[in-house]
């Protein structure tokens, strides 16, 4: 059994989180045929809880706690060093020092390195073995976006971050023997960025678990009794979420209810931000914080919203409230990864009066309901096993000698 290292910014697990699935699908899907060596970060204790699963299933393992408060202090090393303030935030000598020790011992066939902050421990070494990197979007262009939609300083920091991760990503994808993105699209907007890297960028889609994301699944009802609930799931610390639903709460939610006035907009997820938990003082508007099951919430939601304007790559919360069955309502850039047809698979609406008008139709007891078109487009198109066969075959290919 050949041996592979697995390193990670967040533990990959539990598999049903928005930002894991990914993670934990390729990790499960590796450990089968390899010895994977798994090192990741932890940024939420109650995390910790699940360490005993992975090492059930993978060779060695080191978990290093991450501290938001104390990482964002470090963070601001990048400054001084003209490095973007993304690695030091995930400097670790431990982490180094056990990928380090892991590669001596094991001197593992595959370097699977999941995000790019995580490419800075790409452990030098004289023998040829085949790193591959998950960039799964442009994280570059994300903070390049933030900074049109922030005041000084904070624009200039977030566009500065935008310019040095881009040459980190650069440099890193020169380096790989190839790098993955979740969409085609990603792939194309990397590769007109890094034109260098263009015969190795692989588009590899995620997967949706339709049996545990279904509609044919019975859930007790989380709303009031004749409550017409529009929902937006996901993690609520993540300021592409703050700044959708505050969007959508303010611009958007008003216009709906004066024609449906028992319309409630709900958040659900984990971490609100003290944005968010303000949002809870305006009408219709409720904040759930952390739930143990988002389903019960899609199940019995007139719509689903997704009002993102950052965004990147494909939005799992779009695809599993798809897979569910539920009509989605979503913003262009909350779409853009999904090659479906709108208006047949989902509604797209530019802008909050489009967004408003769009939903106010979709809410008319005649209207066309898209969710079993919605369904049927993920179970034909998103299924895990297509892409795990493509990153087997991408991590099966030739290595270049080892580098420095």
């Amino acid at each position: 059994m050949s041996d592979l290292l697995f390193l990670a910014h967040r533990i990959p697990y539990p598999p049903n989180k928005g930002d894991k699935i990914r993670s934990w699908h390729f990790l499960r899907h590796l450990a089968e045929k390899r010895r994977v060596h798994l090192g990741c970060f932890i940024d939420d204790p109650a995390d910790h809880e699940h360490e005993a699963t992975l090492r059930r299933i993978c060779g060695e393992c080191c978990f290093i706690d991450l501290k938001s408060k104390q990482r964002r202090l470090l963070s601001a090393r990048g400054l001084l060093t003209g490095a973007p303030l993304t690695l030091p935030y995930y400097a670790s000598r431990r982490l180094a020092g056990w990928a380090h020790d892991i590669v001596t011992r094991f001197r593992p066939q595959n370097l699977f390195f999941f995000s790019s902050a995580m490419a800075q421990f790409d452990v030098s070494t004289s023998y040829p073995a085949r790193r591959v990197i998950d960039f799964v979007d442009v994280d570059s262009q994300k903070w390049t976006e933030y900074a049109t939609r922030q005041p000084r300083p904070l624009s200039w920091i977030y566009a500065r971050e935008g310019r040095t991760l881009l040459e980190f990503e650069r440099r890193m994808a020169r380096r790989m023997d190839a790098s993955l993105f979740v969409s085609p699209a990603e792939a194309q907007l990397f590769q007109s960025l890094a034109p260098e890297a263009a015969g190795k960028l692989h588009a590899v889609s995620n997967g949706v678990d339709t049996d545990f994301f279904s509609p044919e699944r019975v859930y007790a009802d989380p709303f009031p009794a004749g409550a017409r609930a529009l929902v937006f799931t996901g993690a609520m610390d993540y300021w592409p979420n703050i700044d959708a639903v505050d969007f959508f709460a303010h611009a958007v939610l008003p216009a709906v209810r004066e024609a449906f006035p028992d319309t409630t907009f709900w958040i659900v997820g984990s971490n609100p931000a003290k944005t968010v938990q303000d949002l809870a003082a305006l009408p219709g508007v409720k904040v759930t914080g952390r739930v143990p099951d988002v389903r019960p919430y899609l199940a019995h939601a007139a719509l689903v919203v997704a009002p993102l304007r950052i965004a990147r790559g494909i939005q799992n919360k779009v695809l599993e409230a798809m897979a569910m069955a539920k009509t989605v309502v979503a913003t262009p850039q909350a779409a853009e990864g999904i090659e479906g047809q709108p208006g047949r698979d989902y509604h797209v609406a530019d802008g909050a009066d489009a967004f408003s008008a769009l939903i106010k139709q979709a809410l008319q007891p005649r209207s066309p309901n898209l969710g079993a078109q919605a369904r049927s487009y993920v179970l034909a198109t998103y299924h895990w096993q297509k892409s795990l066969y493509k990153l087997d075959l991408i991590l099966d290919g030739p290595a270049q000698p080892g580098r420095s």
